[in-house]
């Protein structure tokens, strides 16, 4: 079930940003002092941290790319590496409610 909750909390937060331009990105996210760009790429290193975790690898800094519109396929991706890892229940749903956590402060 939580690999469903993960996919869901994934597809809700693209669903809310995937159609932002630089200047929505750039914005400070609610609540903070950080742009919304820097909480969802802070968001995508820690779910690629925790499937390198289950995966027994090393973790590895998620590359910075130009463009923050490019934040929400990075996001997929490391949210797929995670659920392909087979991680157990309580890491999937964790990362959902970080997930949630980030949308709610966008």
């Amino acid at each position: 079930m939580s690999a469903a909750e993960l996919d869901r909390a994934v597809t809700s937060l693209v669903r809310q940003v995937g159609h932002w331009q630089q200047p929505r990105w750039a914005a400070v996210a609610t609540g903070g002092n950080v742009s919304r760009a820097d909480l969802v790429h802070k968001l995508v290193q820690e779910v690629a941290d925790l499937a390198a975790d289950a995966e027994g690898e090393p973790r590895r800094d998620v590359p910075r790319l130009a463009h923050p519109m490019a934040l929400p396929d990075q996001l997929r991706v490391v949210a797929a590496d995670l659920v392909a890892a087979g991680p157990p229940e309580a890491v999937l749903a964790g990362a959902a409610a970080l997930v949630a956590a980030t949308r709610g402060a966008l």
